[in-house]
């Protein structure tokens, strides 16, 4: 049996952590069963980012003639684009697996590991198979991996999950998604625009639920002209016969009222089934019993605000804690964990300024409070939405799009959403004032902004008159 200072179970941010440990001298394994890199940077942001980017640069062309300018695409080499995507990954992955074996300061362990006690791993299945390391302290950090909802017959059916539909080289004809967040968001904008009819089937009102609710609005009248979108229905059944994949769809209840979507039923076909309906956490893989680690109702693993699980000298982070199931927030938590490990006090995680994108056409971005938790919580607030036409940069891209400002009554920022050209950069400076600034309206309304530049519309989106949430009053 090995015996380490630290284990780190994953290979995405928990690197991060056994990196910190091997720069204080201790000794670390690293067990990954999976491509080294997480699912970051295997099957997640990092390939579906450059491959959107394709799309990007697609959909701009395809709209040059709103500038006056005639051009014709001759032809998309599809297959070439998403090899050299997947090359480059599975490049970046290898350069990481190397650079573990060769260090004198990391043992890796490729394979399934399971607890065997508090602080014994063994390796299950794969290349070390057998082995066992046991450690003075544990960090769980693997992971999570797509939800297949209990639909009738999907067992029975070839259906995608976001893996596959990364490594897929012909677009679709027709693309059924089941989901309607972000994957489904991202993933239908890929493919549409490379020429695949895309149909949606979503539970929730809007795409995008987690959206500000103003924004999601606007994000599904936008893909519903872009695609066939069915919003407040969940599938029930997919059958397959042919190569034709359907699925029926009933109208969904929810709400605390139990209120129901207008609509009926509806069955949709295609010829590629993505199912895009969130993540699983990777904790009933690990035997999490014999560690004496808890879960939630859900699988996630059970932290306290300084990460640590529910066992002694064991900490988790990333996805399979189920905080914010983002890699930027998975790099955060490395962060915490490696300071409340290694430093001399415990500090809690800061969530409070935790920005999410999502790089579709339109992109969306936000930080903090939505409106509506605000309004059920009895909060006072007050909003100011900004169109991005009313900047020069803005009217010059022919940009359809708004950032909403949402503060309290002393002019604290409480949150920030948008819709529109470079969501994810322009949130950025609200994330900033959030944290690093004063938190306040005077941050950006005082920052001298570059005329005539885009971020005009976040400086224009936090000036000027706000109207009180609910009441109607200007402030």
């Amino acid at each position: 049996m090995n015996e380490v200072d630290l284990l780190v179970i994953g290979s995405g941010s928990g690197l991060d952590v056994a990196n910190a440990a091997v720069n204080r001298g201790l000794s670390v394994a690293v067990v990954e069963k999976g491509p080294l890199g997480g699912t970051c940077l295997n099957r997640g942001c990092i390939p579906s980012k450059l491959l959107l980017y394709h799309a990007d640069v697609l959909e701009t062309i395809e709209r040059a003639g709103e500038f006056h300018i005639d051009v014709d695409v001759t032809g998309v080499d599809f297959p070439t684009i998403v090899r050299e995507v997947n090359e480059e990954v599975e490049g970046d992955s290898e350069s990481i697996r190397n650079g573990l074996r060769s260090s004198p300061d990391h043992d890796l362990y490729e394979g399934e590991g399971r607890f065997v006690d508090e602080r014994t791993v063994e390796i299950v299945s794969g290349e070390d198979e057998g082995d066992q390391i046991r450690a003075d302290t544990v960090l769980i950090a693997a992971g999570t991996r797509p939800s297949v909802p209990a639909i009738d017959g999907v067992d029975d059916v070839d259906y995608l999950t976001s893996t596959e539909a990364l490594q897929l080289e012909t677009p679709p004809e027709h693309l059924v998604i089941v989901g309607g967040g972000y994957i489904a968001a991202e993933l239908g904008h890929f493919f549409g625009t490379f020429g695949s009819d895309v149909t949606i089937v979503g539970r929730r009102p809007n795409l995008l639920p987690e959206a500000d609710e103003e924004v999601a609005e606007a994000f599904t009248e936008r893909y519903a002209d872009r695609f066939t979108v069915h919003t407040g229905h969940a599938a029930t059944a997919v059958s397959e016969s042919d190569g034709t994949v359907t699925v029926e769809a009933r109208p969904y209840e929810y709400g605390s009222d139990g209120g129901v979507l207008d609509g009926g039923p509806v069955t949709v076909s295609g010829d590629e089934l993505l199912v895009a309906a969130g993540r699983t956490p990777n904790s009933d893989t690990l035997d999490l019993d014999a560690a004496g680690v808890e879960t939630d109702e859900r699988g996630f693993v059970e932290t306290d605000e300084y990460l640590r699980t529910t066992a002694e000298s064991v900490w988790a982070l990333g996805d399979i804690v189920g905080e914010h199931l983002l890699k930027h927030s998975a790099n955060h938590e490395a962060k915490a964990v490696a300071r409340n490990l290694f430093g001399s006090d415990l500090h809690p995680v800061d969530y409070t300024a935790m920005p999410f994108a999502v790089f579709a056409s339109p992109e969306v971005a936000g930080v903090g409070a939505r409106e509506a938790e605000l309004r059920d919580a009895g909060r006072e607030y007050a909003t100011r939405t900004y169109r991005y036409d009313q900047t020069a940069r803005g009217d010059a891209m022919k940009a359809d799009g708004f950032l909403k400002a949402i503060i309290d009554l002393d002019g604290e920022i409480l949150g920030c959403h948008i819709i529109g050209p470079e969501a994810s950069n322009l949130i950025q400076e609200v994330v900033v004032a959030m944290t690093a600034g004063s938190g306040t309206v005077q941050d950006i309304r005082e920052a001298v902004h570059i005329h005539p530049a885009l971020s005009e519309v976040v400086q224009r989106g936090f000036s000027g008159q706000f109207r009180r949430g609910g009441d109607g009053h200007s402030h």
